[in-house]
């Protein structure tokens, strides 16, 4: 089944706007191209964090498309009337901040407890020196389920920079496969927050997003690894002699930072199920949760599976299990717990403000009549949602360079389309597969994750496009194939 971009019912044009010179469709959608393209030139040219760009966009469009001061910023007497932006900033944010704060809590006790190089190490030792580029892209498939993109090349480049120079050949050959993995959870599973934040600007149950991310993201990442070992192959790079040597440091500093933080690290590693059964349990509770409400009838058991599958729950369970089994068991303080713990939630906030941005972006759209206005635009087109989702999101990753803010703008303006429509949350979840599709599509010069992988794997400019760019292409385009055919068959 395709989803139609049936407009949503109709919103009464608004007249109370500081800047209301504008009337009808035509004008809204003039003030919807104008926002997008401020919104582009601020963080492109100007240079502007992302997560003011977008609340001076959303004010700017709320203002210009009608919305009142009143509407867009509340009273200074507060009344019971919620204003635009604290609706759109608050609805996401309480439903997004805990499952990222719990899930980059439970990222760092992985990894200063070893269980990166665990993972990796047991996988190079199964698959042995033939197979070792797929064992570096299970590694990041598996290890990057927990922590972020950035993170994960800190943790895991140093096996990447052994296997290579082990065995003599290109970097490429080993960092590629890992990358792939990386980028594919990042793109398409929780508690990651593209996914995340997407799942609930769409009212999604998480556990279809974790479901339709891993049947949409295995094909689109065995598609990334073929890639992978075909430029591999192709483009020698070798192992950066500058690089080792800093990765080295910075392990002898984390080391230290441990030692400081109360962490003494142990000669016997962590053990490998130990690591797979913290990173697997939020998922099995969370889709137990998803399948119970669809084969069980209401009643005590469906509601305690229920229970422990809500993610809260479900990621509050893993994390006090890596406690216990990565840290209090091997000889961690509580103290030493806490201090990792806190750490690792510095980078959480800006992340959550872009995010929150994102959503008062998406509530001046919907709250002005700018997405009704969208939504009968794009239905005219004739395309399919999906497409349109994959297509706007691919626009603005490729304008702007950050795939969370292409995520988030491009759910403000898809909800509406789908909104009132009687779809399944499966074929929504489809929906949000095609956006954070759209949102990795070729990695250049303006993002950030573009110029981490040149410095980190000592890659020219040049081949970094011949290698990386084209490996997030390959991985959008393959997700965004299986999640459109998947939408055929999924009502």
């Amino acid at each position: 089944m395709q989803l139609a971009a049936t407009p949503p019912a109709e919103t009464p044009p608004r007249t109370g706007g500081l800047l209301a010179l504008i009337d009808g469709t035509p004008g809204l959608l003039t003030v919807a191209v104008l926002g997008i393209a401020l919104l582009l030139f601020l963080i492109i040219k100007v240079r502007l964090q992302p997560f003011v760009a977008l609340l001076a966009v959303s004010v700017a469009v709320g203002l210009s498309a009608g919305l009142s001061v009143t509407e867009l910023f509340g009273t200074v007497q507060k009344s019971s009337a919620v204003s635009v932006i604290e609706s759109g900033m608050g609805g996401i944010l309480g439903h997004v901040a805990i499952i990222i704060g719990l899930g980059t809590m439970l990222g760092a006790i992985l990894e200063v407890s070893g269980g990166a190089e665990v993972l990796s190490q047991r996988l190079l030792n199964l698959f042995g020196e033939k197979r070792a580029p797929l064992a570096m892209g299970l590694t990041g498939l598996i290890f990057g389920i927990p922590v972020f993109f950035d993170v994960g090349i800190f943790v895991l480049a140093p096996i990447v920079y052994a296997a290579a120079k082990r065995s003599g050949k290109s970097v490429l050959l080993y960092a590629m496969p890992l990358l792939a993995g990386l980028s594919m959870t990042h793109a398409f599973l929780p508690p990651h927050p593209g996914p995340v934040a997407a799942a609930g600007l769409f009212k999604v149950s998480l556990g279809w997003v974790i479901l339709m991310g891993l049947v949409v993201g295995i094909p689109a990442v065995i598609a990334a690894w073929a890639y992978s070992a075909w430029i591999g192959r192709r483009i020698f790079v070798p192992v950066p002699q500058d690089m080792v040597e800093a990765a080295e440091e910075a392990k002898a500093a984390v080391v230290a930072e441990q030692q400081a933080a109360g962490v003494e690290p142990r000669e016997d590693p962590v053990p490998l199920g130990t690591v797979l059964a913290i990173i697997g349990t939020p998922l099995v509770l969370i889709l137990g949760a998803t399948f119970s409400s669809i084969a069980l009838d209401p009643s005590t058991p469906r509601s305690v599976i229920e229970f422990f599958g809500n993610p809260f729950v479900a990621l509050t369970i893993a994390l006090l299990l890596a406690y216990y089994l990565l840290g209090i068991r091997r000889g961690w303080s509580r103290k030493s717990l806490e201090k990792v713990s806190t750490s690792s939630l510095k980078p959480v906030g800006n992340i959550l403000l872009v995010v929150g941005a994102g959503g008062i972006f998406g509530a001046v759209l919907k709250g002005s009549g700018i997405a009704a206005a969208l939504a009968e635009t794009f239905d005219n087109v004739g395309l399919p949602v999906i497409v349109l989702a994959w297509l706007i999101s691919v626009v603005l990753r490729v304008a702007q360079g950050s795939a969370t803010v292409a995520i988030v703008t491009t759910a403000g303006i898809v909800v509406p389309m789908v909104q009132g429509q009687d779809v399944s949350q499966a074929h929504l979840a489809l929906v949000i597969m095609a956006i954070s599709a759209g949102s990795i599509f070729a990695s250049h010069v303006n993002d950030g994750g573009f110029w981490m992988v040149a410095k980190y794997f000592g890659i020219s400019e040049r081949d970094t496009l011949k290698s990386w760019t084209v490996l997030e292409t390959v991985l959008s385009v393959a997700g965004f194939a299986v999640a459109a055919l998947l939408s055929l068959v999924v009502p």
